[in-house]
């Protein structure tokens, strides 16, 4: 008897090595994927921008870093005593504008040069809601906290979305000839936007990227999302929130994914750099704790 429908992988064109480089861009689920990648002992150059969760908005940071774009004064606003960037995440946000551009170019000549030797870019989509500024029309990548009625919601077409990135693609290949690109659909729900809407949003993402990935050589699909959704199908393996997958599905992904990419020489090296993260936690949860006694 069987009691879960369990994935059948699709067969990987390519392998991932640990001399490979690696970029991640997209929602936090990128960071996730990231992080495992990270202590597995791999070069990877995560979110650019911070994370980023439409189409629209992941192919603006990608051009940024292809033009090596410069930001100034002129791209951040105030708000609450705080300078932003519409087109980045909060992270780079501070009470000091030159500081803030500091930080933004930094990470922009960093990844503009990573990008141009990296093997592999992983790409996860989020959601296709996007919200545009009314004065600009301009597609945010975070509204941080400005009103709402500054901003104008819109669902991104399948259409829209390849058309973007039909020309993207086109330009990163052309930046990096041995770019291979890895498409993910986030298996985070974006509960905010009600069941319904959730549902048309990731069914838009899923089929835009299998026309990308059907129309250009180079890219290929993992599918995070159905292992979630349809392998591990329950409620125990999201977070407290029921809108995050936890710990335990994201090493379940993991897994799945070395299982496609890694061979058995990648696997071994990869288990080991994990033994010895967990050692260095280890310690240093050892280091913070109070002496006896005390």
């Amino acid at each position: 008897m069987k009691f879960r429908t369990e994935i059948t992988l699709p067969a990987a064109g390519f392998t991932i090595s640990h001399p490979d480089q690696v970029m991640t861009t997209g929602s936090c689920f990128a960071e996730n994927i990231s992080e495992r990648m990270l202590q597995g002992g791999f070069t990877v150059d995560v979110n650019p921008l911070g994370i980023v969760y439409n189409p629209a908005s992941v192919a603006g940071s990608l051009q940024d870093l292809i033009r090596r774009r410069t930001y100034t004064e002129a791209d951040l606003f105030l708000h609450e005593g705080v300078y932003h960037s519409f087109s980045h995440h909060s992270r780079f946000s501070g009470a000091d504008s030159r500081a803030v551009l500091e930080k933004i170019n930094a990470s922009i000549a960093h990844s503009s040069a990573f990008l141009r030797k990296a093997n592999l870019l992983i790409i996860t989509f989020g959601t296709a809601h996007v919200y545009r500024r009314v004065s600009t029309g301009q597609v945010v990548s975070n509204c941080h906290k400005r009103p709402a009625r500054e901003f104008e919601e819109q669902r991104l077409t399948v259409e829209q979305i390849t058309e973007q990135w039909n020309g993207l693609i086109r330009d990163l290949q052309a930046l990096n000839s041995g770019l291979k690109i890895l498409f993910t659909v986030s298996p985070i729900r974006h509960w905010k936007d009600g069941a319904h809407a959730n549902q048309l949003s990731k069914a838009i993402l899923l089929l835009a990227v299998n026309e990308l990935v059907q129309s250009n050589a180079q890219c290929y699909y993992f599918p995070a999302y159905e292992i979630v959704l349809d392998d591990l199908r329950d409620y125990r393996f999201y977070a407290a929130d029921l809108v995050h997958p936890n710990s335990q599905a994201v090493d379940y992904i993991w897994e799945k994914f070395g299982e496609v990419y890694f061979d058995k020489c990648t696997r071994e090296l990869v288990m080991e750099y994990e033994k010895r993260h967990k050692q260095m936690c280890h310690v240093k949860r050892l280091g913070h704790q109070p002496a006896e006694g005390k």
